[in-house]
């Protein structure tokens, strides 16, 4: 028996253009094998059904969300409190569904009370192009020298972030221009204090380490769910496609919508185009903390299959998924809609990246100074004073009290995807 998906899309683009009308509408699809949502309702309760229905084709693991009835969101949150506290209770609870096998809890395990790990709604529509109050003001280059280390000649270079492109582009630039001169083999790039930002920073990082002969290798690729690689997401038509400058594209004669974006692997894999005129890095380490999450963790990720990369300090914060702004109301959602995979396919690092090295507790290092301790156990492992074991190296610096993995929430990589996704062809 032929069954009929009443989704109540009509009233999406009613909500998307902030009214409240509850206007009946139903958009049949010819395999669905169930009754998903009312389409008569109050303002929140569509919200909810909205949230709802767009993790069903969008979110990274949607094969763990149950059937409409069975989740019932109108029913289920009735009473929580607030609206905004109601519709994250909501992305809470789907955010939990899926059960990591490795550690037998949930892939977005809250690292602070019913906050998803990745996923998130804030108040407030998604607008592509438009990076007012979410950048990074601060250069992305703390500190950067070139240190003699015995016999080998080593970089060392801070990240506090990273910026826009545009923003930091000529720091980067004149910082990889002057390592070139000393033709250094290893580079030790400082992330402890480094949340992530602007892929499109972390890519162009790693294309002025690495030498030019790495032309044309992946970098990484992005993997979404099965149905949004097949194109099947029919929910995003009711989400507008809008270019760098937040004007709505054209596509096939009619105004673009996320539906038409390009998810395949092969439409989201980026690889190497050398930068500037440094071309003598063989190995690459990293001085990492448990604020070292996303884009940072993006540029340890792509450099491992190509070099030796070793890292010290405290594991990292463990975000190797990404997302997109969907805007519902006046709300934005960022469910976690793709896995970033290196060239050998690698993305499992949910609960960070161990260190070769660890080191816990160092508080306002002194950055650049050789003496430093991660950076001094850094120069000791290159210049072979100090060697790795079986079990690894724990050491030990003056310890403070060390702060719990809980990073403020960055929304710069979600809205700039936006303007990186690209339409089918």
């Amino acid at each position: 028996m032929q069954h009929y998906f009443k989704i109540y899309f009509a009233l999406l683009t009613l909500i998307l253009t902030g009214t409240s009308a509850c206007k009946k509408a139903q958009v049949s699809v010819d395999d669905a094998e169930e009754i998903v949502s009312p389409t008569t309702g109050t303002r929140t309760q569509f919200t909810l059904d909205s949230i709802f229905l767009y993790a069903k084709q969008v979110y990274l693991w949607n094969e763990a969300l149950p059937g409409y009835a069975e989740f019932n969101p109108r029913q289920k949150y009735v009473g929580v409190g607030s609206d905004i506290t109601t519709f994250r209770k909501e992305l809470f609870d789907i955010s939990q569904l899926k059960i990591n096998v490795a550690t037998g809890s949930p892939y977005e395990l809250p690292v602070y009370f019913e906050n998803p790990k990745y996923s998130n709604l804030q108040l407030g529509r998604s607008i592509p192009g438009n990076t007012a109050g979410i950048g990074q003001p601060d250069a992305a280059v703390l500190t950067s020298k070139v240190i003699n280390n015995g016999n080998t000649l080593v970089a060392y270079l801070a990240l506090s972030s990273f910026p826009s492109l545009n923003s930091s582009k000529a720091a980067l630039d004149q910082t990889f221009a002057e390592f070139a001169v000393s033709n250094p083999k290893v580079i030790i790039i400082d992330l402890r204090s480094n949340g992530g930002g602007y892929l499109e920073t972390a890519e162009y990082v790693a294309d002025l380490i690495v030498p030019s002969s790495l032309n044309g290798k992946v970098m990484y690729s992005e993997a979404f769910n099965p149905a949004m690689q097949n194109g099947t997401v029919p929910i995003l038509k009711h989400q507008p496609y809008l270019d760098a400058n937040g004007k709505t594209a054209v596509y096939n004669g009619r105004s673009a919508t996320m539906a038409d974006v390009d998810y395949t692997i092969a439409g989201n894999t980026y690889k190497f185009n050398k930068k500037g005129s440094l071309q003598t890095i063989q190995s690459v380490y990293f001085i990492v903390s448990g604020n070292t999450a996303s884009a940072s963790e993006m540029l340890i990720s792509s450099l491992k299959p190509y070099f030796d990369v070793k890292l010290i300090g405290e594991k990292t914060y463990g975000k190797p998924v990404g997302f997109f702004g969907i805007n519902i109301d006046q709300y934005s959602v960022y469910l976690s809609s793709f896995l970033i995979k290196n060239a050998n396919g690698w993305s499992d690092y949910f609960t960070g990246m161990q260190p070769d090295v660890m080191i816990k507790g160092i508080d306002n290092p002194v950055l650049g100074d050789p003496d430093e301790l991660c950076l001094n156990t850094a120069l000791s492992l290159i210049n072979g004073t100090r060697t790795l074991t079986a079990n690894k190296l724990a050491t030990t610096g003056k310890i403070a009290n060390v702060k719990a993995d809980i990073l403020p929430i960055n929304n710069v990589e979600s809205v700039m995807l936006e303007n990186r996704l690209r339409l089918r062809k």
